[in-house]
């Protein structure tokens, strides 16, 4: 009679054992699989373990970064022999291994259960510090000057004053060429 098993080779926890116990087991990130590995590169539901013919075989289930068996990426479904090795992405690295158990021993010692879940963390506001800056020392930075607007008053304006003063002088030139200085200035002497 054999049980079989994964050996963590590498990865988060190394030599930590993961017995496979049932028909159907998935491997994943998440706590419900039956092979919960918590690190980024393995998927939620990355893989598929079922026990079939006294074998297990191996499949991936769409993962992100891929599951390999020996260096080969799945493409289907794979038997695992005993010696294989199983990645998951390129970090995770598994042993399969059968541990053979004698039908006659008196007794066989149950492994300890491989799912390890951390406490989980709670947010610790970060100690306030004070921070003295030398003001010599710090690099001079050139901040970007905002987006100058241009007043369009004294355009409009100065171009008010030109086109009076041409209106003037055209104006002072009729006058003078037609002589009809007298007629609009009757003040001026010798009119």
């Amino acid at each position: 009679m054999s049980q079989f098993q994964f050996v963590m080779r590498s990865g988060p926890t190394p030599g930590v054992t993961y017995p496979l116990e049932g028909d159907q087991l998935t491997i994943g990130r998440d706590a419900s699989n039956g092979v919960a590995i918590n690190d980024a590169e393995v998927s939620r539901k990355h893989s598929r373990l079922s026990f079939q013919g006294g074998k297990y075989v191996l499949e991936d289930l769409g993962s992100t970064n891929g599951t390999f068996v020996n260096g080969q990426r799945l493409a289907g479904p794979v038997v695992l022999k005993p010696g294989d090795v199983v990645s998951l992405g390129e970090q995770i690295v598994l042993m399969y291994d059968a541990i053979n158990m004698d039908p006659g021993a008196t007794m066989a010692a149950p492994r300890r259960s491989a799912r390890v879940t951390p406490p989980p963390v709670a947010a610790q506001p970060a100690p306030q510090q004070q921070v003295y800056v030398n003001p010599a020392a710090t690099p001079a930075y050139s901040t970007p000057a905002p987006a100058k607007k241009t007043n369009m008053t004294p355009i409009f304006i100065g171009v008010a004053i030109l086109l009076f003063l041409c209106m003037c002088i055209s104006f002072f030139w009729w006058i003078d060429a037609t002589y009809r200085w007298c007629t609009f200035f009757p003040f001026i002497s010798g009119c």
